[in-house]
Protein backbone atom coordinates (compact mmCIF):
# COMPACT_ATOMS: atom_id res chain seq x y z
CA UNK A 1 0.00 0.00 0.00
CA UNK A 2 1.36 3.41 -1.15
CA UNK A 3 1.35 6.21 1.07
CA UNK A 4 -0.51 8.34 -0.43
CA UNK A 5 -3.51 5.27 0.11
CA UNK A 6 -2.43 5.19 3.79
CA UNK A 7 -3.59 8.84 3.62
CA UNK A 8 -6.72 7.99 2.07
CA UNK A 9 -7.96 5.84 4.20
CA UNK A 10 -6.59 7.85 7.74
CA UNK A 11 -8.79 10.66 5.52
CA UNK A 12 -11.54 8.62 5.14
CA UNK A 13 -11.51 7.37 8.78
CA UNK A 14 -11.58 11.26 10.43
CA UNK A 15 -14.14 11.99 8.05
CA UNK A 16 -16.50 9.39 9.28
CA UNK A 17 -15.74 9.57 12.68
CA UNK A 18 -15.50 13.13 13.88
CA UNK A 19 -18.63 14.01 12.25
CA UNK A 20 -20.48 10.76 13.39
CA UNK A 21 -19.38 11.88 17.57
CA UNK A 22 -20.15 15.60 16.46
CA UNK A 23 -23.76 14.72 15.22
CA UNK A 24 -24.23 12.45 18.29
CA UNK A 25 -23.82 15.36 20.92
CA UNK A 26 -25.82 17.86 18.70
CA UNK A 27 -28.45 15.45 17.73
CA UNK A 28 -29.08 14.44 21.17
CA UNK A 29 -29.95 17.86 22.14
CA UNK A 30 -32.67 18.03 19.85
CA UNK A 31 -35.70 15.98 21.02
CA UNK A 32 -38.10 18.78 22.36
CA UNK A 33 -35.68 21.64 22.05
CA UNK A 34 -36.39 24.62 20.24
CA UNK A 35 -33.59 24.43 17.77
CA UNK A 36 -32.80 28.22 18.20
CA UNK A 37 -31.50 27.45 21.77
CA UNK A 38 -29.23 24.28 21.35
CA UNK A 39 -25.50 25.60 21.44
CA UNK A 40 -24.19 23.78 18.49
CA UNK A 41 -21.63 26.22 17.18
CA UNK A 42 -18.84 25.41 19.51
CA UNK A 43 -19.26 21.52 18.65
CA UNK A 44 -19.16 22.30 15.30
CA UNK A 45 -15.99 24.62 14.90
CA UNK A 46 -14.26 22.02 17.53
CA UNK A 47 -15.41 19.06 15.27
CA UNK A 48 -13.72 21.29 12.10
CA UNK A 49 -10.74 22.06 14.22
CA UNK A 50 -10.00 18.41 15.46
CA UNK A 51 -10.48 16.78 11.92
CA UNK A 52 -8.22 19.34 10.07
CA UNK A 53 -5.51 18.52 13.13
CA UNK A 54 -6.06 15.25 12.73
CA UNK A 55 -5.55 14.69 9.24
CA UNK A 56 -2.29 17.06 9.71
CA UNK A 57 -1.42 14.67 12.55
CA UNK A 58 -1.77 11.29 10.56
CA UNK A 59 -0.26 13.04 7.92
CA UNK A 60 2.77 13.37 9.32
CA UNK A 61 2.62 10.13 11.02
CA UNK A 62 2.22 8.36 7.82
CA UNK A 63 5.56 10.35 6.64
CA UNK A 64 7.78 9.23 9.84
CA UNK A 65 6.72 5.70 9.64
CA UNK A 66 7.73 5.16 5.46
CA UNK A 67 9.91 8.27 5.07
CA UNK A 68 11.43 6.54 2.06
CA UNK A 69 8.13 6.87 0.20
CA UNK A 70 6.94 10.00 2.17
CA UNK A 71 7.55 11.49 -1.29
CA UNK A 72 7.23 9.25 -3.55
CA UNK A 73 3.80 10.10 -5.87
CA UNK A 74 3.16 9.36 -9.75
CA UNK A 75 1.07 9.76 -12.48
CA UNK A 76 -1.35 7.33 -11.14
CA UNK A 77 -1.66 8.79 -8.02
CA UNK A 78 -2.36 12.46 -9.48
CA UNK A 79 -5.00 11.01 -11.82
CA UNK A 80 -6.46 8.87 -8.34
CA UNK A 81 -6.55 12.39 -6.53
CA UNK A 82 -8.40 13.70 -9.44
CA UNK A 83 -11.30 11.46 -9.70
CA UNK A 84 -11.79 11.38 -5.96
CA UNK A 85 -12.19 15.64 -6.61
CA UNK A 86 -15.01 14.75 -9.16
CA UNK A 87 -16.94 12.62 -6.87
CA UNK A 88 -16.36 15.13 -4.26
CA UNK A 89 -17.45 18.68 -6.06
CA UNK A 90 -20.62 16.65 -7.63
CA UNK A 91 -21.50 15.33 -3.73
CA UNK A 92 -20.92 19.28 -2.69
CA UNK A 93 -22.60 20.24 -5.49
CA UNK A 94 -25.86 18.44 -4.47
CA UNK A 95 -25.55 19.20 -0.76
CA UNK A 96 -24.77 23.11 -1.24
CA UNK A 97 -28.43 23.21 -3.19
CA UNK A 98 -29.96 21.23 -0.27
CA UNK A 99 -28.43 24.19 1.92
CA UNK A 100 -29.54 26.65 -0.61
CA UNK A 101 -33.05 25.61 -0.18
CA UNK A 102 -32.95 25.47 3.67
CA UNK A 103 -31.98 28.62 3.35
CA UNK A 104 -34.68 30.30 0.99
CA UNK A 105 -37.28 28.44 2.57
CA UNK A 106 -36.19 30.44 5.90
CA UNK A 107 -35.04 27.43 7.91
CA UNK A 108 -32.99 28.39 10.93
CA UNK A 109 -29.68 28.95 11.31
CA UNK A 110 -29.21 25.49 12.80
CA UNK A 111 -30.48 23.30 10.26
CA UNK A 112 -28.53 25.53 7.34
CA UNK A 113 -25.38 24.99 9.33
CA UNK A 114 -26.09 21.13 9.83
CA UNK A 115 -26.70 20.96 6.74
CA UNK A 116 -24.22 22.94 5.03
CA UNK A 117 -21.60 20.53 7.33
CA UNK A 118 -23.11 16.97 6.01
CA UNK A 119 -22.04 18.34 2.99
CA UNK A 120 -19.25 18.60 3.16
CA UNK A 121 -18.47 15.42 5.30
CA UNK A 122 -20.33 13.38 2.63
CA UNK A 123 -18.11 15.14 0.00
CA UNK A 124 -14.85 14.28 1.74
CA UNK A 125 -16.50 10.87 2.26
CA UNK A 126 -17.59 10.62 -1.75
CA UNK A 127 -13.98 11.71 -2.03
CA UNK A 128 -12.38 8.86 -0.21
CA UNK A 129 -14.47 6.20 -1.27
CA UNK A 130 -13.57 6.95 -4.81
CA UNK A 131 -9.79 7.36 -4.17
CA UNK A 132 -9.77 3.61 -2.39
CA UNK A 133 -12.12 2.37 -5.01
CA UNK A 134 -9.53 3.83 -7.54
CA UNK A 135 -6.18 2.34 -5.56
CA UNK A 136 -7.83 -1.05 -5.23
CA UNK A 137 -9.87 -1.71 -8.83
CA UNK A 138 -8.61 1.11 -11.25
CA UNK A 139 -10.03 3.97 -12.48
Amino acid sequence: MSTEEKRVWVYAAVALAIPVVYFTVVLRQLPGADVTRITYIPALLTAIGVAVLANIVASIATAIAAPKEAGLKDERDAGIRRYGQRAEYYVLAVGVVGVFALTLAGAAHFWIANALYLAFVLSALASAIARIVAYRRGF
